[in-house]
């Protein structure tokens, strides 16, 4: 069966998912991360995407971005392949690429469904090396991050928005969300209500995996 092309809308937040090559670590010390933020500053404004969280994990990175263009998600990753893994090539002695296949995306509905995405983004685990965490919570001010208007919802001051991010942060997502959100990723379907996966189908490819069996017959008038 042919590859679906990658469903993409402009204005709105997608989930991007982009995993190391057989589990190799992408980035070795603070020097080849602090390349791979400043490379991926770079993108963002030479493309003109808005990022609102990030986790650069050893062996995986998350963004949750809106494109200006449906093709400016794709040029912000061939700049971080470009920019990126050349510079890391060529500090550690190695060639090829450090990816396996290309990146996954998911289009992400805006309010309740955006937050959801941005916390599973944040949770720390063992594995995360740099999130805008630090950035929701008010430990610092990251240049990278566009806060969504759904963050600035959540609150009418910085405190209160910040105590608001570290409740759900502390609560976790669901589970059962959280496969959700990765499965569509992963699959490249939208997130959100279905209101929402029904209008981003309507661009031309499917926005979620069809429902198992057979389409029913149709009988013929009479």
């Amino acid at each position: 069966m042919a590859r679906l092309p990658r469903l993409v809308l402009a204005g709105q937040p997608h989930l991007l998912i982009q995993r190391a090559l057989d589990q190799q670590a992408i980035f070795l010390d603070e020097q080849d991360l602090a390349r791979l933020i400043e490379v991926l500053r770079m993108g963002l404004a030479d493309e003109r995407v808005q990022l609102h969280a990030y986790a650069l994990r050893t062996h995986e990175i998350q963004l949750l971005a809106t494109p200006a263009a449906p093709q400016s998600l794709a040029r912000l990753m061939q700049t971080i392949g470009r920019r990126y893994v050349v510079a890391f090539n060529h500090r550690h002695g190695r060639s090829g690429t450090l990816w396996n296949g290309r990146f996954s995306a998911a289009a992400v509905e805006p309010g309740e469904p955006l937050l959801t995405a941005m916390s599973w983004v944040e949770q720390s685990g063992d594995t995360v090396e740099a999130t805008s965490a630090a950035h929701h919570l008010g430990h610092r001010r990251d240049p990278l991050i566009t806060d969504p208007s759904a963050y600035w919802s959540l609150g009418n001051t910085p405190f209160a928005r910040e105590a608001a991010w570290r409740d759900r942060l502390m609560g976790g997502i669901a589970e059962a969300q959280a496969a959700r959100l990765r499965r569509a990723a992963r699959g490249g379907w939208a997130f959100g209500s279905p209101g929402f996966i029904s209008a981003a189908g309507a661009h031309g490819r499917p926005a979620a995996p069809r429902a198992p069996g057979r389409p029913p017959r149709h009988q013929p008038l009479i």
